[in-house]
């Protein structure tokens, strides 16, 4: 079992060594963390949305934005989709659990809104209707997903590729990923 434990632990240190030593990669990090900080900025909002352990990354991400990061500063307007039950389970009824986010991007969001779409495997068809309902909107997108090619990475502004097959390293890349993008806007926005 110890050995294991290294073995898990040294893998995921593999992971995160490719995405500090991807230039291209990087790259997009900070231009989703620009993004962001220049929605809010301009008195914009940050809506973010994934299924399973990618919707406790959204909530994990949203809060760091309203709460802090930090230090301490404004509270920054970002919505966690998958946390208001009541929204999720009448939409899951009467429209199908397809429609759980892009009804609420059709009532929440507004043109120059940033959706951030969390995904492992990018193919969520409710992330890919969620996508699509921002496009409508003039909302722009970025999608966390993993290394596989995806119907998600076609269909956002921005994407980010964890290289990674494995659902657990993506996930925790992806609340690393969230972590640095959140550092880089709230330095952005109050230097």
């Amino acid at each position: 079992m110890k050995h294991f434990i290294k073995e898990y632990i040294s893998d995921s240190i593999e992971t995160k060594e490719r995405i500090m030593n991807n230039d291209a990669l990087i790259e997009k990090i900070f231009t989703a963390a620009e993004m962001i900080a220049g929605a809010l900025k301009s008195g914009h909002k940050l809506l973010i949305a994934g299924n399973g352990g990618s919707a406790a990354d959204a909530q994990h991400i949203a809060a760091e934005f309203v709460c802090r990061f930090y230090f301490d500063r404004p509270a920054l307007p970002a919505v966690a989709l998958s946390v208001d039950t009541s929204v999720l389970t009448a939409t899951g009824n009467d429209y199908g659990f397809l429609n759980i986010f892009s009804r609420q991007i059709e009532a929440l969001g507004c043109e120059e809104d940033i959706f951030l779409a969390i995904s492992t495997s990018g193919n969520s068809p409710n992330i890919i209707k969620a996508l699509e309902a921002a496009k409508k909107l003039k909302i722009k997108t970025i999608l966390l997903t993993g290394a596989k090619d995806s119907h998600g990475a076609q269909k956002s502004d921005l994407c980010i590729k964890v290289p990674s097959e494995e659902t657990p390293k993506i996930q925790e890349s992806h609340i690393m990923l969230g972590h640095i993008i959140c550092a880089i806007a709230e330095k952005e926005m109050f230097k």
